[in-house]
C-alpha cells in the first residue's frame, strides 16, 4: 500500500440476507425451523473501490440505503467484507450510530473507561484524559448515571468525546451533526478544524451538504450500494442536491399518479347512489365553470430555460406560468399570487395592482408569468395560490387556494426560517 495513502477500499461488496419469516413466539421459531427459509438479499455495497489519503478529510454523502453507514462499518472493522480487501494505515476511532459501544445498564463514567479501553487506551491515559472527556461532554453532573438515561443528545456528546480524545491518526464520523444542539454542532466543528492543523485523517458521513463541502477536500457520492462520484467536495455536493430534486421530482409525479389512481379506484368502490350524486356535482360544478367569465386552468413552474419542473435551487429563478381562459373581454384584469409554507404560515401575496404591473384587457386563452428571481427561499415545499379579479378586487373570477406546490433545496448551513435575509451588522 502506498504510504500516503491512509485507507484503500478495493473492490469492497457486502450483502445482507433478509429473512421474509418474522418470528414473535418459542413456536413460531419452532415452526419455522422445519419450513423452507425464505430470504431476500440486500446489496449494501456492490463493488466500491476508492483511496483516501493521510491528513485529507473525506466526505461520504448518498441518501439512506445507499450504503453509507455500512462502507463505515466495514472500515471500523464491525462488519466483514464479503469480497474485496480494506488497507489501513493507522489506528482508527470510529463514532457512527447512536449507541454503538455503550451499555446502558453502566454509568456515564464506566462507559468512558469502556468505550475508550476498547479504542485501545490503557487504564492510564484514560484517567489522565478522564476530566477532559467529561468537561468536552457537558456531562459533569450526570456522568454517574446509567446511560440508558440519558437523551439521544448526551450520548452523543459522551462518544464524540471519548472519539476525540483517543487521539487516533483515522477519524470516522456518521451523521455526528445529526444529533445534538447548535452549541454542541459548532464544538464539533472546531475540532474539524483542530484535526486538520494537526495532519489527521477523517472520514465524514452526512446528509448536509454545507458541511461536506466546508470541511471535507474531496467527496464521494453513494447510490444502492455504488460510487456514483468521486471528486471535489463542492462538485459532489452539488451532484447530490441535483439528484435529491430529480428524485422528487419523480416522487410528485408518482404522487400525482397514485391519487388519480385512488379517486378512480373510490369512484369504482361507491354505491349507485354516491355516483349519481358525485355525477350531479361534478356536472354542477361544469356549469359553474360554463358561466363563469374567466377562469385560471393551470400553473405550470418553469426554470429559466423555461423547462417545466417542481423543485428549484435556492438561487434560481422560479417562474410561475399562470393559464387563463377569459370567455368575454375583461378590462383592467388583476392577477393575484399567494405563496404559503407547509404549515400554512404566508410567506407573500402580491398581485399586479399593487404590483404596478396594469393590464388593459384579457380574451380568449393566454398565459402570465409570476416571476421570483434568484429565490432565497430555504428548504421547503411551499404552496401556490393563484386568483383572478376585476379592478377593485373584491370577488374573484376564479380562486385556485393553494392548489399547486413546488419545492425549494436550499444548501443555506443555518436555515432559520423562511428565506435567506438580505442584511447588514454595523457597529
Amino acid at each position: 500500500m502506498d504510504k500516503d495513502f491512509a485507507i484503500k477500499v478495493s473492490n469492497v461488496s457486502k450483502t445482507f440476507r433478509i429473512p421474509h419469516e418474522k418470528i414473535s413466539s418459542v413456536r413460531g421459531a419452532f415452526v419455522n425451523a422445519l419450513k423452507k427459509k425464505g430470504y431476500e438479499e440486500f446489496n449494501a455495497l456492490n463493488n466500491v473501490s476508492f483511496e483516501v489519503k493521510k491528513g485529507e478529510f473525506f466526505g461520504i454523502l448518498g441518501r439512506n440505503g445507499s450504503g453509507k453507514s455500512t462502507l463505515l462499518k466495514v472500515l471500523a472493522g464491525i462488519y466483514t467484507a464479503d469480497k474485496g480487501k480494506v488497507h489501513i494505515d493507522g489506528l482508527i476511532s470510529p463514532f457512527l450510530e447512536l449507541g454503538i459501544g455503550f451499555n446502558p445498564e453502566l454509568s456515564g463514567r464506566d462507559n468512558i473507561y469502556l468505550n475508550a479501553t476498547v479504542l485501545g487506551l490503557t487504564q492510564k491515559q484514560i484517567e489522565e484524559k478522564f476530566d477532559s472527556i467529561v468537561a468536552f461532554s457537558e456531562l459533569e453532573r450526570f456522568i454517574d448515571q446509567k446511560v440508558k438515561n440519558y437523551s439521544s443528545g448526551m450520548q452523543v456528546r459522551l462518544a464524540f468525546s471519548v472519539a476525540i480524545h483517543a487521539n487516533r491518526e483515522i477519524l470516522l464520523m456518521d451523521e455526528v451533526l445529526a444529533v445534538g444542539d447548535s452549541n454542541f454542532q459548532s464544538k464539533c466543528l472546531t475540532e474539524f478544524n483542530k484535526y486538520k492543523e494537526m495532519g489527521k485523517t477523517v472520514i465524514l458521513v452526512s446528509h448536509d451538504t454545507a458541511t461536506i463541502q466546508r470541511y471535507c477536500d474531496r467527496a464521494m457520492l453513494m447510490r444502492n450500494g455504488q460510487i456514483v462520484k468521486i471528486g471535489g467536495a463542492e462538485e459532489v455536493g452539488n451532484e447530490y442536491i441535483n439528484q435529491n430534486m430529480s428524485d422528487e421530482e419523480k416522487r410528485i409525479l408518482e404522487e400525482e399518479k397514485r391519487k388519480k389512481i385512488e379517486e378512480e379506484k373510490q369512484i369504482q368502490r361507491a354505491t349507485a347512489e354516491e355516483r349519481n350524486r358525485i355525477e350531479e356535482e361534478r356536472k354542477k360544478q361544469e356549469e359553474v365553470e360554463k358561466n363563469r367569465k374567466a377562469k385560471i386552468i393551470k400553473v405550470e413552474f418553469l426554470d429559466e430555460n423555461g423547462k417545466v419542473k417542481n423543485v428549484f435551487r435556492a438561487g434560481d429563478d422560479v417562474v410561475a406560468r399562470i393559464y387563463y381562459r377569459s370567455l368575454a373581454k375583461i378590462e383592467k384584469p388583476v392577477f393575484g399570487v399567494a405563496i404559503h409554507t407547509q404549515e400554512g404560515l404566508l410567506v407573500s401575496g402580491p398581485n399586479t395592482k399593487t404590483s404596478k404591473f396594469n393590464i388593459d384587457k384579457i380574451e380568449g386563452d393566454g398565459f402570465i408569468d409570476f416571476i421570483i428571481p434568484r429565490n432565497k427561499f430555504f428548504t421547503e415545499t411551499y404552496k401556490f395560490t393563484a386568483a383572478l379579479f376585476n379592478w377593485e378586487c373584491i370577488t374573484p373570477f376564479d380562486f385556485k387556494d393553494k392548489a399547486y406546490s413546488f419545492k425549494i433545496v436550499s444548501n443555506e448551513e443555518n436555515q432559520n426560517g423562511v428565506f435567506k435575509l438580505d442584511h447588514l451588522w454595523k457597529k
